[in-house]
Parts: C-alpha cells; structure tokens; sequence
C-alpha cells in the first residue's frame, strides 16, 4: 500500500497564532505517526507560481492515514487556529510505488 502525503501551503497572517496551531496540532501528528518530511520558508519554484509563505510536507502510512489524521478529534481541535493566522491549501496525495519487473529469463 502507498503512503500518503500531505502537503500544506500555508500564507501565514499571523506568525503567533501558527506557533499555537504548531502546538495544538503537534498532539495529532504524535497519535498518527506521521513523519514532517519538510517544512520550507522559500520553496525553489521552477515554473508556475506558488501560493504562500510557507510549505509543509508530511508523510503518513496511508492515503487513508492521512484522511483519519485530518478527520482526527486532535487535529480538528488545532484547525480553527490554523484558519484563523493563515490562507492555507492542503492536498492529500497518494505516494507511487514502482510497479514489479518481470523476471527475466535466466534469473537475471
């Protein structure tokens, strides 16, 4: 099963008020296991425009995972302030696995 991956651009209004979502948030993040893959003030835009100020990537076991970690009691709790100090997006999306090579001939 592929892992799934959160991404959030976040617009941040209100610098205090993310560090009190960062820490409302922090207690779902502990009872998924997610894993914070990365977290960048000035992400390199190769071509297109990027939205915000900020760019969060996290990694859950699971498209599913990451669904009942955003659904979660703990992390519904953390939203309104999230809301509240930032224009954000959030994109669930399925990570890829490589599909199997066929055996060749020969065990090669």
């Amino acid at each position: 099963m592929p892992k799934g991956y959160v991404i959030l651009t976040e617009d941040i209004k209100d610098p205090e008020g993310m560090e009190t979502y960062g820490r409302l948030s922090a207690q779902a993040l502990v009872e998924s296991k997610a894993r914070v893959l990365a977290v960048d003030l000035n992400p390199e835009v190769l071509e297109g425009e990027w939205h915000g100020t900020r760019t969060v990537v996290v990694e859950f076991a699971s498209v599913e995972a990451a669904h009942a970690w955003y659904e979660s009691e703990s992390y519904q709790k953390a939203l309104p302030a999230r809301k509240a100090a930032a224009d954000c997006n959030v994109a669930i999306l399925s990570g890829f696995e490589l599909p199997a090579r066929p055996s060749r001939p020969g065990g090669e």
